[in-house]
């Protein structure tokens, strides 16, 4: 008598190393968390970024540049900066991976979406040290 069903006994290998690889298993954890961390982080560097703006509104140029030179106020500019375009670049990566179906599209999406956080935090970044530091940078 012929058995015309597959044998799946015939591999040493268990179902878990079977499906290893596959799928999205641990990245959503650590890009859930880390969205999370910048959003609980985004709370008070915005608080202090509007502060920072409301203290500039009306005084003369040199009297902005003076308090963007000091150093709390610049390192609370930068770190506002890092962790709102991290938390905008995440952001667009989950929007992208759940609703862009077609690979091509989706690599390039991720690419544009990569490169865009890139450049806007570079562009802040040389802008907040090329203020703070005077014309050093």
């Amino acid at each position: 008598m012929v058995d015309n069903r597959q044998n799946t006994n015939l591999t040493m290998r268990t179902p878990r190393s079977r499906v290893k690889g596959l799928g999205a298993s641990g990245h959503g954890a650590s890009h859930w968390w880390l969205q999370r961390l910048t959003a609980a982080s985004n709370a008070p560097l915005m608080v202090a970024f509007v502060v920072v703006i409301a203290l500039m509104a009306g005084r003369p140029y040199a009297e902005a540049v003076a308090l963007m030179s000091h150093p709390i106020v610049a390192l609370i500019l930068i770190l506002a900066v890092i962790s709102v375009t991290l938390h905008m670049r995440i952001g667009m990566q989950v929007i992208i991976e759940d609703y862009v179906h077609d690979k091509g599209l989706k690599i390039v999406s991720l690419f544009a979406n990569n490169f865009y956080a890139v450049i806007v935090a570079v562009s802040c970044l040389y802008a907040i040290l090329r203020v703070s530091l005077g014309k050093l940078v």
